[in-house]
């Protein structure tokens, strides 16, 4: 009887405010039942992949602060987020970061060490490693432009700088709706 008596107790205030709440109009969007007072948990974090070494740096710069102090931060080792505007078409031995204000860095990896997936472009990536500065021959940027590599700033002579990062590792992960 007491059993009942505290279903009764617990059921009755919560079926009352269900009866209370109109019925959403036809072809409504229906909504998830969220009892007051419930933790509402957020979408899951997409998995990050890990690639090479793991990142052991802390806060991550801009890209548009990489590329703006790139002379500054030649030869150190930074952490950088961005999204991944292109990659090597054909082994995954570059990547290219880049942000909504046409700014770009090349990632290459230490020591030839480990590749990113051929269909990188698209992913968000986190990665830590040494800043350089580098003007690319000719032959190189056609090189690069043959793989999917875009130089938008190329001199007269087919030749062209890029800030370039070297990475030691790099997570690579997927947004929603990206």
């Amino acid at each position: 009887m007491r059993t009942l008596l505290v279903i009764a107790l617990v059921l009755v205030p919560a079926l009352a405010a269900a009866e209370s709440t109109p019925a959403p109009a036809a072809g409504a969007p229906l909504k998830s039942f969220v009892p007051a007072g419930a933790a509402v948990s957020a979408a899951p974090a997409p998995e990050r992949k890990p690639y090479g070494a793991k990142i052991v740096g802390a806060d991550a710069i801009a890209l548009e602060k990489l590329v703006a102090d790139a002379d500054a931060l030649a030869g150190k080792t930074v952490v950088v987020e961005a999204d991944v505007k292109a990659a090597c078409t054909k082994k995954g031995c570059w990547m290219e970061l880049g942000d909504a204000g046409g700014r770009k860095a090349r990632v290459t990896f230490k020591d030839y060490g480990f590749f990113v997936p051929l269909d990188s472009t698209g992913s968000r990536a986190r990665l830590e490693g040494v800043v350089e500065v580098k003007t690319l021959d000719k032959k190189q940027v056609e090189h690069l432009e043959a793989e999917g590599g875009k130089f938008p700033t190329k001199a007269a002579d087919g030749s062209a700088r890029e800030v370039r990062l070297v990475a030691s590792g790099v997570e690579l992960w997927r947004v929603a709706g990206g």
